[in-house]
């Protein structure tokens, strides 16, 4: 028996199985005419459509207290565009996680265009569709492609008036996904040096293998691009070798994981400044291709130290002390100077927050930084002063400190009483 339920924001339809049907708010972009029709730039338009995932397995615990009937329309609109997906396509990573996110305040953004495969014409039959899809706040990302399913014609069958494609009985285009490629992050922060596990795989419909299959990584960086790594295998061969080719020493792909499993995820080691930016994983399989981005961003954490060990208050004059921040990335540092008279619990902001050095790089690609304050000698004994430093690379602020010593007594004098010491030393002697 099935039950036909809606999830909050979501329609869903639940059977015994423990499978649901996600219905998904999506845009149709196509591209326009230039401005004015005079080439002015291409313009991309938007219709709403739907997408509906059916058979998403959800887990045993799942709650369906909150679940409400859903009633598709009664009578096929001709202008609405909804995209059904059939239970034999491959099978969408992470889809059940479709079913909170839109509750949970997480933006699904679903987009929907026309696709070309090579070799084909680009308005062929069956025709094809690639869906963009992705959740901000969650680590998921997928592009499928949709191949149309064949629809037995009749006088009754509508046609859809915006793609000019055939209708099923239900007013719905039916589609299955042949191919996707997918990755569980979005981005992802490594340190300087380390290694870093960039994710990326892809799935096919089992009924349709691909003669071959290719994988290129390519790094985007501030407006230039470099090939990094590119693997190519004859899948109808079974004698052939696969043969991979890093550009960047350190990067590599499993292939027999790529081949068995669909993973193409690609490790780095030995990490550079040079390897932050985007990531482009693209995977081929005979006619088809889609690809995903991801943003890698190289950290440090600073080195922070002060300029004095100790710091002894002068009282005819001011003294600077200096807080060196070193050997950090990315650029973004913060520098705050407090301090804590003896006699209070809660530090102050110091009025003046001194002067910083200019920003020194490394050879390496890292930062350095000070910031200087002047010490007044109207301070006390037992004032303790802090430099606070905040940086993307660390949790939580660093803080060091140091505590103003009494001043040591007058040179003059103990010079002074050290000669009268000795002088009625040698006169107890000679007298």
């Amino acid at each position: 028996m099935i039950e036909v339920l809606f999830f909050g924001c979501f329609l869903t339809f639940v059977n015994a199985d423990g499978v649901a049907d996600v219905v998904l708010s999506c845009s149709l972009v196509e591209e326009g005419a230039g401005l004015g029709g005079m080439g002015g730039g291409a313009l991309f338009t938007r219709t709403p459509a739907t997408l509906v995932l059916r058979d998403v397995p959800v887990g045993p615990d799942e709650s369906l207290d909150t679940l409400t009937p859903f009633v598709p329309p009664s009578v096929p609109d001709p202008d609405l565009i909804l995209f059904e997906n059939k239970v034999s396509s491959a099978e969408i990573p992470n889809a059940v996680m479709l079913l909170h996110a839109d509750c949970n305040e997480l933006e699904v953004m679903c987009e929907i265009s026309r696709y070309a495969p090579r070799g084909l014409p680009e308005r062929s039959d069956p025709a094809y569709f690639m869906v963009s899809l992705s959740v901000e706040g969650l680590d998921i990302s997928t592009s499928l492609i949709l191949q149309t399913l064949p629809v037995e014609k009749d006088q009754s069958t509508l046609t859809q008036n915006k793609l000019s494609l055939p209708l099923s009985q239900s007013g719905t285009l039916q589609t299955k996904v042949i191919f996707l490629v997918f990755s569980n992050i979005n981005s992802v922060s490594a340190p300087l040096r380390g290694d870093v596990l960039l994710n990326c795989g892809f799935k096919q419909e089992e009924t349709s293998l691909a003669p071959e299959v290719g994988l290129e990584w390519r790094l985007q960086h501030r407006g230039k691009g470099r090939k990094v790594l590119e693997m190519k295998r004859e899948l109808d061969n079974t004698e052939g070798a696969t043969v991979v080719h890093g550009e960047r020493k350190g990067s590599s792909v499993d292939a027999a994981q790529a081949l068995r499993e669909g993973n193409v995820s690609m490790s780095l080691t030995e990490l550079k400044v040079g390897d932050e930016g985007t990531y482009i994983c693209t995977v081929n399989l005979g006619n088809f291709h889609a690809q995903q981005v991801i943003q890698l961003h190289i950290v440090q954490p600073p080195q922070v130290s002060l300029s004095e060990e100790k710091l002894i208050l002068q009282k005819s004059s001011p003294q600077t002390l200096s807080c060196h921040c070193a050997k950090y990335y990315p650029l973004d540092t913060q520098m705050e100077w407090f301090f804590l008279p003896p006699t209070e619990s809660e530090p102050k902001l110091f009025p003046n927050q001194g002067s910083l050095s200019s920003h020194r790089q490394h050879g390496d690609g890292t930062f350095s930084l000070s910031s200087h304050i002047t010490i007044p000698p109207s301070f006390s004994p037992g004032t303790k002063i802090t430099c606070k430093v905040s940086h993307p690379a660390m949790d939580e602020p660093l803080y060091v400190s140091i505590v103003v010593e009494s001043p040591q007594p007058d040179s003059y004098w103990w010079v002074l009483g050290f000669l009268v010491v000795t002088v009625l030393f040698f006169y107890q002697v000679m007298k």
